[in-house]
């Protein structure tokens, strides 16, 4: 089953530094093991960024999480919070579109 990993990251750097931080770090997520599609987001209100990760699996999920990568996020990011949230996907609202398979 499809499993969603969604990461809110706070951090007191400026949007400008953020961005190519998170640029920086595309090719080696794109090569991570089961991972379906990642989301990047941001909050203007807040300066809150996020991940929001669909992976092929709940067993990729957790490899992932054990990873240098992810273990890296706060760091990268100078984060000051970072709260991650684990889901299993029920169902997409449009079966035929999306970041995950119908």
């Amino acid at each position: 089953m499809t499993a969603i990993l969604f990461v809110r990251v706070q951090s007191d750097l400026d949007w400008s530094v953020l961005e190519p931080r998170m640029m920086a770090r595309v090719p080696r997520f794109r090569e991570v093991p089961g991972l379906i599609q990642k989301i990047y987001g941001r909050d203007p209100a807040s300066g809150a960024a996020c991940g929001i990760y669909f992976f092929e699996s709940r067993e990729a999920l957790l490899a992932f999480r054990e990873s240098e990568l992810a273990r890296t996020i706060p760091s990268a990011f100078e984060a000051t919070e970072v709260r991650p949230e684990v889901y299993e996907l029920l169902f997409p609202l449009y079966p035929d579109r999306g970041p995950v398979p119908g």
